[in-house]
């Protein structure tokens, strides 16, 4: 099985390289880790003492940071290295002030690119976020003594441990993993049916992290003035699907004021097409004779706000719910007391059927279902405020799932 894992990674390799010919972001990520051991030889000598956070994207590193900025207040003399499969959590972290000494792509599972990268300092604590394993790195980290932890472990009937050929994976991760944190029960019964015995349920740390932003400056430069008391929509990571539901809605209700965050920003272009008399963001920047309240809608052409948006939203319509990518987070609007709406699509969301079942969310299979339901929100003051605190509670009551982590990490 090692032989023929061994040639899934270099097929892994292979296709990566060839996709990377016509597809940016892949390029992106073969090119970035050729500089992955330079970043590493630069930031460490081969006797720091190094605490690793490995993520696959930018929600798992949302995931896992609260853990890492508890672990680096215990440990203030080691460095911190954090790794990335993907482009989208690499660039996105790049570009924010982090804790990190060094930020760089994980190289591939290759075993001698493994113990290459890690031979370049003395790492005293790894630990992957969800469910990103690499099992040649695992081995390597064992053979090393190092504590290797899973945080907001997530297992789910369909993946491959629970198949006759996936004996051999769940082997490494007995083997090689010191301690899962699972974020819900149901995660937990699973991988105790598969013999991984050394877990517990600490729940998830985005939790945590969604808690502080209420502690946060919250406060967009523009924003109070062009919502100018009225009821605000917030449409996060919007998608094709909620870009409809906006739609709709305006036509319907044209005393709301809806601000529209794409979840990427090529999408502007389309949004003013769609939407020609709104606003962007970045024109408020010089707003000249431009009076943001006149505008019913404001498109955000720019990353890094959409948490802050939440705090003013009377509703969030969260995309990605809608088709198969999937549902983007719930939680940074939830945060904030705002009943957040989002298609159905949400499988790998646990979070998403918890909220449904505390009152404080709702999904559905079609925009138009959805925009209807969201216009009779907001004329119902009674359920809007109900569905609210019912967001908001939701939040609250959540375990501090990171001290729990840290708890049990420090005794073993």
């Amino acid at each position: 099985m090692v032989f023929l894992y061994s040639i899934f990674v270099n097929f892994l390799i292979f296709g990566m390289k060839i996709l990377s010919l016509f597809n940016d972001k892949t390029k992106k990520g073969v090119e970035g880790r050729k500089q992955s051991l330079d970043i590493v030889k630069s930031a460490f000598s081969a006797t720091d003492k190094v605490l690793w956070m490995h993520a696959a994207s930018l929600g798992e590193y949302e995931q896992g940071l609260p853990v890492l900025e508890k672990l680096r207040k215990n440990f203030p003399n080691h460095k911190v290295l954090i790794t990335f499969f993907s482009p989208s959590g690499y660039e996105n972290v790049l570009k924010k002030k982090h804790i990190a000494d060094a930020v760089c792509y994980l190289p591939f599972d290759r075993i001698s690119m493994v113990k290459e990268f890690i031979s370049q300092f003395d790492c005293e604590l790894f630990f992957t976020v969800k469910y990103d394993y690499w099992y040649n790195l695992l081995a390597e980290l064992k053979h090393k003594n190092v504590k290797t932890f899973v945080i907001s472990a997530l297992f789910y009937e369909r993946q491959s441990f629970f198949t006759t050929y996936g004996k051999w994976f769940v082997k490494q991760l007995k083997k090689n993993v010191t301690w899962f944190f699972h974020q819900t029960q149901h995660s937990y019964v699973l991988a105790k049916s598969i013999g991984l015995l050394n877990s517990s349920v600490t729940g998830d740390t985005r939790f945590d992290r969604v808690k502080q932003l209420r502690q946060d400056n919250n406060h967009v430069d523009f924003v109070e003035e062009f919502i100018s008391e009225k009821k605000v929509i917030v449409f996060g990571s919007s998608w094709q699907a909620e870009e409809k539901i906006a739609k709709i809605i305006s036509e319907k209700n044209e005393n709301l004021k809806i601000i529209i965050a794409p979840h990427d920003l090529k999408r502007v272009e389309n949004l003013k097409e769609i939407f020609p008399s709104a606003i962007l963001y970045s024109e408020l920047q010089n707003p000249q004779t431009l009076k943001p309240s006149n505008s019913q809608t404001l498109i955000i052409d720019c990353i890094g706000l959409l948490s802050k948006l939440y705090s003013y939203a009377d509703i969030a319509i969260v995309g990605g719910g809608f088709h198969e990518a999937g549902l983007h987070n719930i939680l940074e609007a939830s945060t904030f007391g705002v009943p957040v709406i989002f298609g159905n699509h949400y499988k790998k969301n646990p979070e998403a059927d918890h909220l449904i079942s505390a009152k404080g969310g709702k999904s559905f299979e079609d925009e138009n279902s959805a925009a209807l339901f969201v216009l009779n929100l907001i004329d119902d003051e009674k359920l809007l405020q109900e569905m609210s605190e019912n967001a908001e509670q939701f939040v609250t009551k959540q375990p501090n799932s990171s001290e729990l982590i840290l708890q049990k990490i420090l005794s073993l």
